[in-house]
């Protein structure tokens, strides 16, 4: 009887199971392989990989799941399972802290989501919560894998269940370089920004052939959902770039700002700029004639360390200024209306922009700082058909909920509700300052005239009737549109000379460091949604 034939040696083992893992690994590396790479970098995009390696610092990326693979057997699918099926996930480092992050690679079935790369999507962001880290998301996806059926939508909803528990928590980072429609829009929606490339990507519920079949309207991808559509029309994008590699920047940029999670303060960065710093041309900046627009920018960009400023939702509801900037080295939210765009109003889409970010940076740690030059809330039938009244009141349960250090510097205007609502002493806020251009009124001189002295101004002839007019807006700008009646009441802290603006917010922001205020102990606030 001959032996039984012996089985490979333990080296022979050892170098197939070597062989194995390089051949797997260098599978799940080709992605849809090198024609498909060369069709996205000929159509402007980068490979997923190719974005991952430009997000984070170099060597850093620590990849998992790499060799899961789907298990749909429908369709002929059992035929085609690529390692990793189309996603890229794992974690690293963005200028040394901690990140995870995922990257649909749409050179595999298109970056279409399935029941197994859903599940790799869930275990980076249960990670990231129990670690405290971001969750960064870059997406190019044809939506859910239709051989999948509905074990492809549980795996949307696996998602959209983390971002909600995650938000408020960890923060959480959408770019969309690609394609994203149907259910896919709505994870990045419930994430705290969205970056858009200008050319290469879109968004949205219902795509342009069947918006044709149902309304018979005639629409383009770009124009339904392109970056600049929702960076100026739906507000539903932050940020636009140029392409892949300029989003990347921006996201490491955005980063800098924000803290890992929301029992952490943000980063600081040592600047070289002088907290004591005066600005002469501050003194100017507000024109003598209270009609006049000036940009709130100038303001800002004087006030902060080195001029610096990250300005979010740049191209959406503009008559408001929102984004990050640092002050003695510490990052800041920065709210201000602008009067160089309708005047500096308040309106629908300004108060949900301010309300949304005021509340990511309560959440967050980050201290904010509010300018005010606000004539109050835009008129008309369709802002009050639209609900102004529900929309301006998020923007004022936001800041009234804020626990973080607030401080507010008027600038001009501060009238009626919408003085309130910006960040007013009465709502909590710590410090409020004015400048000695501050107006601050239940309205302007010319309305509460019209009001006040009507029947008196009617009594007159025509003819004298101006100027008796322009007399009582005198008198009335006087008397009440003036800080100095708000500050005799402790409404305003102090009536500052513009120019000492930076070094009153900075000696604010020291001495609020420590601070600790809460809210009442409840399940969570409703909102006016």
């Amino acid at each position: 009887m001959s032996e039984p034939k012996p089985s490979l040696l333990p080296e022979a083992r050892h170098r197939d199971r070597m062989e194995e893992l390089r051949r797997i690994s260098g599978e799940a590396e080709a992605g849809g392989g090198p024609e498909r790479r060369g069709r996205e970098h000929k159509a402007g995009k980068l490979t997923a990989r190719e974005r991952i390696h430009l997000l984070l610092d170099e060597c850093s990326f620590e990849e998992l799941d790499k060799f899961v693979r789907h298990r749909c057997v429908d369709f002929g699918m059992q035929e085609q399972r690529p390692a990793g099926d189309g996603f890229v996930t794992g974690f690293g480092r963005i200028d040394g802290r901690l990140v995870y992050v995922f990257a649909q690679d749409f050179t595999v079935f298109g970056g279409s989501l399935s029941e197994t790369n859903a599940q790799k999507i869930c275990k980076i962001m249960d990670l990231a919560m129990r670690a405290g880290a971001p969750v960064i998301g870059l997406n190019d996806s044809g939506g859910a894998r239709i051989q999948e059926g509905v074990a492809s939508l549980a795996g949307y909803a696996d998602i959209f269940l983390r971002n909600t528990l995650a938000s408020g928590v960890v923060p959480q980072i959408s770019a969309i370089m690609g394609p994203c429609a149907g259910g896919a829009v709505y994870s990045p929606a419930i994430t705290d920004f969205i970056f858009m490339t200008r050319e290469t990507s879109y968004m949205f519920v219902t795509g342009p052939d069947v918006i044709k079949t149902v309304t018979h309207e005639e629409v383009t991808k770009q124009e339904l959902g392109g970056a600049m559509t929702h960076n100026e029309k739906s507000g539903v994008a932050h940020f636009v770039s140029r392409d892949d590699a300029d989003c990347l920047v921006m996201i490491r940029e955005l980063m800098s700002f924000l803290p890992s999670n929301n029992l952490e303060d943000p980063p600081r960065r040592a600047t070289s700029d002088i907290p004591a710093r005066r600005d002469e041309s501050l003194n100017t900046l507000v024109p003598a004639d209270p009609q006049k627009p000036y940009d709130i920018k100038d303001a800002i960009h004087s006030v902060i360390d080195d001029g610096y400023f990250f300005e979010v939702h740049e191209h959406y509801a503009k008559n408001l200024v929102v984004g990050f900037a640092r002050l003695d080295g510490r990052p800041i939210g920065i709210l201000a209306n602008q009067p160089a765009f309708l005047a500096g109003v308040l309106d629908i889409n300004a108060s949900v922009k301010g309300a949304r970010f005021v509340r990511f940076c309560d959440a967050f740690n980050i201290p904010l700082i509010t300018f005010e030059d606000v004539p109050g809330f835009l008129p008309g039938t369709q802002q009050e058909f639209g609900g102004i009244i529900r929309h301006g009141a998020k923007l004022l349960f936001a800041f009234a909920e804020a626990t973080v250090p607030k401080i507010t510097v008027i600038t001009r205007k501060a009238y009626g509700g919408a003085y309130c609502v910006m960040a007013s002493k009465h709502i909590r806020t710590d410090a409020n300052f004015a400048w000695p251009t501050a107006e601050i009124a239940v309205m302007g001189p010319e309305g509460a005239v019209n009001i006040v002295h009507k029947r008196e101004l009617d009594k007159v002839p025509e003819s004298e009737r101006e100027k008796l007019r322009q007399e009582k807006i005198a008198e009335f700008r006087e008397r009440f549109a003036n800080p100095f009646v708000a500050a005799e009441r402790g409404y305003i802290d102090a009536v500052i000379e513009p120019a000492d603006t930076r070094a009153r917010i900075i000696t604010a922001l020291r001495a609020l460091e420590s601070k600790r205020d809460t809210n009442p102990r409840k399940k969570h606030g409703n909102i006016p949604l």
